[in-house]
């Protein structure tokens, strides 16, 4: 895989201009270098007026930046989504059935398709959630599954991405600000919008409300407060739905109800989408020092009272580990070979695996079980010696920890550079929201870029940025 030619998404691996992008090339062809150059400023002056920043941790300080966004839009064919709308759509139903398995008779285990300690040794299983009935049966509410392209009909998935995943508020904006600035382009080219997110969260959210809630259900996000690095997302899907953005100390279980602070006293909640981690989430059941949850929540929860989004303990089904046994996961739930395919993975906890990856460090890339963000990983072949050494030194004291895979020849898409356009390396985020009613996923997602001449890491904590994401109309 990583010695074939890397594959343009422009223009394939032979220098001829592919399908998707005929419309957009011909019009950049014509289009005045001063001109893009000069939006590509307005686009940074539109970000930094919105408010568009995240939060860097892990130096001395947090460090709040600007997200760099990329004016020239990743397009995606109507055929090449479809196909791959049908592999998230089956992947998102495997991950689903596996929750409520694995909390109720664990079939899946039984069966001998997975071990038992990978469950119950994992961080991530709740045993708090053991014989929980969700409302609705859905327990990932929100989920985004990473995405790799290697060829004209190669994706892969790269993570599965099922506690809080973020970012959509950026693939919103991206899509705003090009709006804003190229509106010509969207009446030549027939994109799919994706403006309608927020609508469909709401919704979406709403008909996962708990049978005892009215015909109107109450939603609400929790946030855990202006310092964590999603803040502006958060605050910016509550708006954009409608709905309240509420803290832990806003909220207190009142007659057996999760309640929110009001102007007219404490209020119901029927619907929580909560943006805190599960040790978080209530002081009384997980962490007790939590000053970001609400205390008795998962006593309400238990009982039906509300519905959390994502449910407890959705984590286990995204850790890494459990990651590599995803294509025996689709294949026992759905009765059908996984139409995405997963990065081929070592699991360090297993001796043999162990050992293979230890000869080839260099080679590959080493990810903790359950990191993000792009911290705590290494990439064999830009590391230095002192990084591999380091690497082998924690790979023999916690193995279990850690998981690696090959270094994937990563498609490429142009970016907007000083001398014009330059190929880079990117992943997509789709955005998929589950209910009752069905499985919705919004044509596009988040496409992430390696602003870096020859990086792989995409991640906006490590220097990348992104893009606005075109599906086309079939």
């Amino acid at each position: 895989m990583t010695e074939q030619p890397v594959f343009d998404e422009m223009w394939g691996r032979d220098e001829q201009l592919r399908a998707p992008y005929r419309n957009y090339h011909n019009w950049f062809d014509k289009e005045d270098p001063k001109r893009l150059r000069a939006k590509n400023r307005e686009a940074e002056d539109l970000f930094r007026l919105t408010g568009i920043t995240f939060n860097v941790y892990g130096r001395s300080e947090a460090e709040e930046r600007l997200i760099p966004f990329d004016i020239i839009p990743r397009i995606i064919s109507g055929a090449e989504w479809a196909k791959l709308s049908r592999g998230i759509e089956q992947r998102v139903r495997a991950i689903n059935a596996f929750l409520h398995d694995i909390y109720h008779t664990q079939e899946i285990v039984k069966a001998g398709r997975i071990p038992r300690e990978m469950i119950s040794q994992n961080d991530a299983f709740l045993p708090q959630m053991i014989g929980v009935d969700v409302p609705g049966g859905v327990y990932t509410h929100i989920v985004g599954i990473d995405l790799v392209r290697t060829g004209p009909g190669e994706f892969f998935v790269l993570e599965d991405n099922a506690r809080t995943p973020s970012g959509v508020s950026y693939m919103l904006e991206n899509r705003e600000t090009m709006l804003q600035m190229f509106p010509e382009l969207f009446s030549k080219n027939r994109v799919q919008p994706v403006q309608q997110y927020p609508t469909d969260l709401c919704r979406s959210l709403e008909a996962c409300a708990p049978r005892m809630a009215g015909p109107n259900p109450t939603v609400a996000v929790l946030t855990p407060g202006i310092y964590n690095s999603a803040y502006f997302e958060h605050a910016f899907l509550a708006d954009q739905m409608g709905v309240e953005l509420v803290e832990g100390h806003d909220l207190r279980v009142v007659d057996g109800r999760v309640a929110m602070r009001t102007t007219h006293g404490y209020k119901p909640i029927d619907v929580l989408y909560r943006r805190v981690d599960d040790d978080f989430l209530d002081p009384l059941n997980f962490n007790p020092e939590s000053q970001l949850g609400v205390p008795g929540i998962m006593d309400v929860y238990r009982a039906g009272g509300i519905t959390i989004a994502n449910a407890p303990g959705t984590g286990i089904s995204d850790d890494k580990a459990v990651y590599s046994y995803m294509p025996e996961i689709v294949e026992f739930y759905t009765g059908e070979r996984p139409l995405l395919k997963n990065v081929p993975t070592w699991r360090c906890s297993e001796p043999e695996s162990l050992a293979y990856v230890l000869d080839n460090l260099e080679h590959l890339v080493v990810k903790e079980v359950h990191g993000s963000g792009g911290y705590g990983m290494l990439i064999g072949p830009t590391a230095t010696k002192k990084d591999l050494s380091a690497f082998r030194r924690k790979l023999k004291a916690r193995p279990k920890n850690y998981i690696a895979q090959p270094t994937l020849s990563l498609s490429t898409v142009p970016i907007f550079s000083r001398t014009g356009l330059a190929p880079r390396h990117v992943d997509l985020r789709p955005y998929v929201l589950v209910s009752p009613d069905g499985i919705k996923i919004t044509p596009g997602g988040l496409t992430r870029v390696a602003l870096k001449k020859g990086s792989l890491v995409v991640n906006s904590s490590q220097g990348g940025g992104t893009k606005d994401t075109w599906v086309l109309e079939e």
